[in-house]
Protein backbone atom coordinates (compact mmCIF):
# COMPACT_ATOMS: atom_id res chain seq x y z
CA UNK A 1 0.00 0.00 0.00
CA UNK A 2 1.34 3.85 -0.69
CA UNK A 3 2.47 5.90 1.65
CA UNK A 4 1.56 9.22 2.06
CA UNK A 5 3.77 11.67 2.70
CA UNK A 6 2.71 15.08 3.44
CA UNK A 7 4.63 17.83 2.30
CA UNK A 8 5.79 21.32 4.29
CA UNK A 9 7.85 23.70 1.97
CA UNK A 10 9.65 26.46 4.23
CA UNK A 11 10.71 30.08 3.24
CA UNK A 12 11.25 32.60 5.98
CA UNK A 13 10.12 30.40 8.67
CA UNK A 14 6.67 29.94 7.78
CA UNK A 15 4.55 26.89 5.85
CA UNK A 16 4.60 28.11 2.18
CA UNK A 17 3.70 26.65 -1.34
CA UNK A 18 4.93 27.80 -4.77
CA UNK A 19 3.34 26.88 -7.63
CA UNK A 20 5.46 24.90 -10.39
CA UNK A 21 8.55 25.93 -8.76
CA UNK A 22 8.20 29.49 -9.06
CA UNK A 23 9.15 31.76 -6.20
CA UNK A 24 7.22 34.55 -7.17
CA UNK A 25 4.33 32.69 -6.68
CA UNK A 26 4.13 31.98 -3.34
CA UNK A 27 0.93 31.20 -0.63
CA UNK A 28 1.67 31.27 2.91
CA UNK A 29 -0.59 28.66 4.78
CA UNK A 30 0.79 28.55 8.37
CA UNK A 31 2.93 30.59 10.63
CA UNK A 32 4.53 27.20 12.02
CA UNK A 33 5.56 24.66 10.86
CA UNK A 34 6.04 22.52 14.05
CA UNK A 35 2.86 23.23 14.78
CA UNK A 36 1.72 21.80 11.48
CA UNK A 37 3.90 18.60 11.32
CA UNK A 38 2.36 17.68 15.19
CA UNK A 39 -0.91 18.16 13.30
CA UNK A 40 0.08 15.42 11.09
CA UNK A 41 1.56 12.97 13.69
CA UNK A 42 -2.20 13.35 15.55
CA UNK A 43 -3.57 11.88 12.26
CA UNK A 44 -1.11 8.81 12.29
CA UNK A 45 1.26 9.95 9.92
CA UNK A 46 4.88 8.54 10.43
CA UNK A 47 6.71 10.31 7.80
CA UNK A 48 7.08 14.14 6.72
CA UNK A 49 8.58 15.83 3.31
CA UNK A 50 10.08 18.92 4.21
CA UNK A 51 11.46 20.99 1.68
CA UNK A 52 13.97 24.78 3.28
CA UNK A 53 13.18 26.87 0.16
CA UNK A 54 15.37 29.11 1.26
CA UNK A 55 18.09 26.42 1.32
CA UNK A 56 17.54 25.53 -2.21
CA UNK A 57 17.56 28.97 -3.64
CA UNK A 58 21.08 30.22 -1.49
CA UNK A 59 22.87 26.49 -1.84
CA UNK A 60 22.72 25.66 1.86
CA UNK A 61 20.30 24.89 4.72
CA UNK A 62 18.90 28.46 6.57
CA UNK A 63 16.19 26.69 8.13
CA UNK A 64 17.61 24.23 10.79
CA UNK A 65 16.13 25.35 14.09
CA UNK A 66 12.53 24.57 12.48
CA UNK A 67 13.96 20.84 11.64
CA UNK A 68 15.33 20.50 15.16
CA UNK A 69 12.00 21.25 16.85
CA UNK A 70 10.26 18.91 14.59
CA UNK A 71 12.61 16.38 15.43
CA UNK A 72 12.39 17.11 19.07
CA UNK A 73 8.47 18.01 19.76
CA UNK A 74 7.08 15.22 17.35
CA UNK A 75 8.57 11.25 16.16
CA UNK A 76 8.08 12.16 12.55
CA UNK A 77 10.75 10.64 10.38
CA UNK A 78 11.50 13.95 8.62
CA UNK A 79 12.82 13.48 4.83
CA UNK A 80 14.35 17.15 4.27
CA UNK A 81 15.60 19.09 1.23
CA UNK A 82 17.09 22.28 0.22
CA UNK A 83 20.40 23.24 -0.06
CA UNK A 84 22.52 19.91 0.87
CA UNK A 85 25.21 20.77 -1.64
CA UNK A 86 28.35 19.92 0.61
CA UNK A 87 29.08 17.38 3.31
CA UNK A 88 28.75 19.76 5.88
CA UNK A 89 25.64 20.83 5.19
CA UNK A 90 24.39 17.19 4.88
CA UNK A 91 25.61 15.95 8.19
CA UNK A 92 24.08 19.19 9.67
CA UNK A 93 20.85 18.46 8.32
CA UNK A 94 21.42 14.65 10.11
CA UNK A 95 22.89 16.36 13.05
CA UNK A 96 19.46 18.56 13.42
CA UNK A 97 17.30 14.99 13.27
CA UNK A 98 16.37 14.25 9.63
CA UNK A 99 15.97 10.70 8.83
CA UNK A 100 16.23 11.45 4.96
CA UNK A 101 18.39 13.58 3.03
CA UNK A 102 17.05 14.59 -0.30
CA UNK A 103 20.12 15.71 -2.40
CA UNK A 104 19.49 16.78 -5.94
CA UNK A 105 21.53 19.11 -7.26
CA UNK A 106 25.04 17.54 -5.83
CA UNK A 107 24.01 14.58 -7.56
CA UNK A 108 24.18 16.29 -11.39
CA UNK A 109 27.37 18.69 -10.37
CA UNK A 110 28.96 15.95 -8.29
CA UNK A 111 28.55 12.88 -8.91
CA UNK A 112 31.50 11.33 -7.34
CA UNK A 113 31.02 13.01 -4.19
CA UNK A 114 27.12 12.03 -4.26
CA UNK A 115 28.32 8.23 -4.59
CA UNK A 116 30.89 8.95 -1.73
CA UNK A 117 27.59 9.88 0.40
CA UNK A 118 25.74 7.31 -0.58
CA UNK A 119 28.54 4.39 0.37
CA UNK A 120 29.28 6.78 3.69
CA UNK A 121 25.63 7.39 4.98
CA UNK A 122 23.94 4.62 3.18
CA UNK A 123 21.53 4.77 0.47
CA UNK A 124 18.99 4.29 3.24
CA UNK A 125 19.16 7.60 4.06
CA UNK A 126 20.08 9.60 1.29
CA UNK A 127 17.14 10.18 -1.22
CA UNK A 128 17.99 11.07 -4.84
CA UNK A 129 16.10 14.53 -5.75
CA UNK A 130 15.22 14.06 -9.42
CA UNK A 131 13.01 16.74 -10.33
CA UNK A 132 11.75 17.09 -14.37
CA UNK A 133 10.66 19.91 -16.20
CA UNK A 134 9.63 19.31 -19.60
CA UNK A 135 11.52 15.60 -19.44
CA UNK A 136 14.90 17.42 -18.12
CA UNK A 137 16.29 17.40 -14.76
CA UNK A 138 16.03 20.83 -12.86
CA UNK A 139 18.70 21.80 -10.27
CA UNK A 140 19.61 24.67 -8.19
CA UNK A 141 16.17 25.12 -6.29
CA UNK A 142 14.43 24.17 -10.09
CA UNK A 143 16.07 27.56 -11.46
CA UNK A 144 18.11 25.56 -14.02
CA UNK A 145 17.33 22.68 -16.50
CA UNK A 146 20.31 20.37 -17.31
CA UNK A 147 20.55 18.05 -20.41
CA UNK A 148 19.21 14.80 -18.51
CA UNK A 149 15.89 13.32 -17.59
CA UNK A 150 15.14 11.57 -14.35
CA UNK A 151 15.98 7.88 -15.51
CA UNK A 152 19.38 9.30 -17.22
CA UNK A 153 20.09 10.45 -13.33
CA UNK A 154 18.85 7.61 -11.47
CA UNK A 155 20.76 5.05 -13.29
CA UNK A 156 23.94 6.88 -12.71
CA UNK A 157 23.76 5.49 -9.05
CA UNK A 158 24.06 1.88 -8.77
CA UNK A 159 23.81 2.08 -4.44
CA UNK A 160 20.22 4.46 -5.00
CA UNK A 161 17.56 2.86 -2.88
CA UNK A 162 14.84 6.27 -2.80
CA UNK A 163 14.36 8.52 -5.26
CA UNK A 164 11.46 11.19 -4.99
CA UNK A 165 10.51 12.42 -8.71
CA UNK A 166 8.95 16.08 -9.08
CA UNK A 167 6.74 16.51 -12.43
CA UNK A 168 7.41 20.78 -11.56
CA UNK A 169 4.97 21.59 -14.47
CA UNK A 170 2.29 19.76 -12.29
CA UNK A 171 3.75 20.85 -8.84
CA UNK A 172 0.76 23.32 -6.88
CA UNK A 173 -1.06 22.98 -9.85
CA UNK A 174 -3.79 20.13 -8.68
CA UNK A 175 -4.42 18.80 -11.96
CA UNK A 176 -3.45 15.45 -11.52
CA UNK A 177 -0.14 12.91 -11.13
CA UNK A 178 2.13 12.16 -13.88
CA UNK A 179 1.07 8.62 -13.46
CA UNK A 180 2.82 7.17 -16.39
CA UNK A 181 6.15 9.09 -15.04
CA UNK A 182 6.43 7.30 -11.85
CA UNK A 183 5.51 3.74 -13.64
CA UNK A 184 7.91 3.75 -16.25
CA UNK A 185 10.78 4.77 -13.72
CA UNK A 186 9.34 2.25 -11.24
CA UNK A 187 9.37 -0.21 -14.18
CA UNK A 188 13.11 0.87 -14.58
CA UNK A 189 14.23 0.70 -11.27
CA UNK A 190 12.32 -2.12 -9.60
CA UNK A 191 14.69 -2.34 -6.90
CA UNK A 192 14.26 1.74 -6.08
CA UNK A 193 11.70 3.03 -4.54
CA UNK A 194 10.05 5.96 -6.44
CA UNK A 195 8.55 8.13 -4.37
CA UNK A 196 5.83 10.39 -6.35
CA UNK A 197 5.71 14.12 -5.72
CA UNK A 198 3.64 16.93 -7.77
CA UNK A 199 0.18 17.52 -9.09
CA UNK A 200 -1.67 15.14 -7.08
CA UNK A 201 -5.39 17.00 -6.87
CA UNK A 202 -7.30 14.20 -4.63
CA UNK A 203 -7.37 11.17 -3.29
CA UNK A 204 -8.27 9.50 -6.78
CA UNK A 205 -4.81 10.67 -7.60
CA UNK A 206 -3.15 8.52 -4.93
CA UNK A 207 -5.30 5.51 -5.21
CA UNK A 208 -4.01 5.37 -9.27
CA UNK A 209 -0.79 5.49 -8.44
CA UNK A 210 -1.11 2.86 -5.85
CA UNK A 211 -3.04 0.85 -7.96
CA UNK A 212 0.07 1.15 -10.24
CA UNK A 213 2.52 -0.13 -7.82
CA UNK A 214 4.28 3.23 -7.03
CA UNK A 215 5.41 2.85 -3.24
CA UNK A 216 5.14 6.47 -1.92
CA UNK A 217 4.11 9.85 -2.68
CA UNK A 218 4.31 13.37 -1.58
CA UNK A 219 1.52 15.50 -0.87
CA UNK A 220 1.01 18.79 -0.58
CA UNK A 221 -1.60 21.83 -1.45
CA UNK A 222 -4.46 19.37 -1.75
CA UNK A 223 -4.34 19.13 2.24
CA UNK A 224 -3.83 22.36 2.47
CA UNK A 225 -6.70 23.30 -0.11
CA UNK A 226 -9.01 20.69 1.58
CA UNK A 227 -8.72 19.02 -1.47
CA UNK A 228 -7.77 15.70 0.78
CA UNK A 229 -9.14 16.07 4.57
CA UNK A 230 -8.13 14.72 7.64
CA UNK A 231 -10.88 12.13 7.42
CA UNK A 232 -9.13 10.87 3.84
CA UNK A 233 -5.90 10.97 5.34
CA UNK A 234 -7.35 8.76 8.52
CA UNK A 235 -9.41 6.31 6.59
CA UNK A 236 -6.41 5.79 4.49
CA UNK A 237 -3.98 5.12 7.44
CA UNK A 238 -6.46 2.71 8.58
CA UNK A 239 -6.39 0.82 5.44
CA UNK A 240 -3.17 0.36 6.28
Amino acid sequence: MITIIPAIDIIEGQCVRLTQGDYAQVKIYAKNPTDVAKQYEDMGITRLHVVDLDGAKSSAPKNLKILESIAVKTSLKVQWGGGVKSTQSLSDVFNAGARYAICGSIAVSDGQLFNEWLEKFSGAKIILGADVRNGRVAVNGWQEDVELSAADLIGSFASLEQVICTDIGRDGMLQGANCELYRELQAAFPAVEIIASGGISDMGDIEELDAQGTRAVVVGKAIYEGRITVKDLKQWLLRG
